[in-house]
C-alpha cells in the first residue's frame, strides 16, 4: 500500500496511483528481491558526468535507477558525497541523505538497449569504493516535480 500526500491509501499497482504521479509513469508490484536498502536513491547530474569521464563513455542517469536526479549548483563531480546526513527539501518533500549508495553489477547494463559494460562497476569499485549516489529516507512526505528547486537544510 502507498499513502499519498493527501492521505489516500492506494494499492501499489492501482492505475490511480500512476495517474497521480504523472504522464509516462508506470507502477508495478514486485514480490521481493529487487529493491535497495533505503526508500530513496538520490544522484546528481554532475556525478553521472564524473563517472562518464572515468569510464570513457557517456552514461545515462537511468542506468543507476535514481528516484531523484538533481542538477546541483556545484560544478565539481560527486557533490552528493558531501551531503551525507543533510536534509533536502524538494517541492514539499523533505528527505534525509542517510549514506552512500553501494552499487552492484546491475549498473553495467544500459537499460535503453541492454548492452553491458563491466567498466562501469569496475570504475565505481576502484575510484569510488563501490559507492555512487546516496541512499535517503523520507523525513516529511510531500510532492515534488521535475524542475523544483532543491534546498540543502543542513
Amino acid at each position: 500500500m502507498v499513502k499519498t500526500p493527501d492521505g489516500a491509501d492506494l494499492e501499489v499497482a492501482d492505475p490511480e496511483l500512476a495517474r497521480r504521479m504523472g504522464e509516462g509513469v508506470r507502477v508495478i508490484k514486485q514480490y521481493g528481491g529487487v529493491f535497495d536498502t533505503f526508500p530513496l536513491s538520490v544522484l546528481t547530474v554532475q556525478s553521472v558526468e564524473g563517472l562518464s569521464g572515468l569510464v570513457g563513455q557517456s552514461l545515462a542517469p537511468l542506468r543507476f535507477r535514481p528516484n531523484i536526479l538533481i542538477n546541483a549548483s556545484e560544478s565539481d563531480s560527486f557533490p552528493e558525497d558531501r551531503w551525507a546526513g543533510a536534509i533536502l527539501r524538494i517541492g514539499t518533500l523533505r528527505c534525509r541523505l542517510d549514506k552512500r549508495d553501494k552499487r552492484c553489477v546491475v549498473v553495467n547494463i544500459d537499460p535503453s538497449n541492454l548492452s553491458s559494460n563491466s567498466d562501469v562497476l569496475r570504475a565505481i569499485a576502484k575510484e569510488r569504493e563501490a559507492h555512487f549516489g546516496m541512499y535517503g529516507s523520507t523525513v516529511e512526505p510531500g510532492e515534488l516535480s521535475v524542475g523544483d528547486p532543491v534546498f540543502l537544510e543542513g
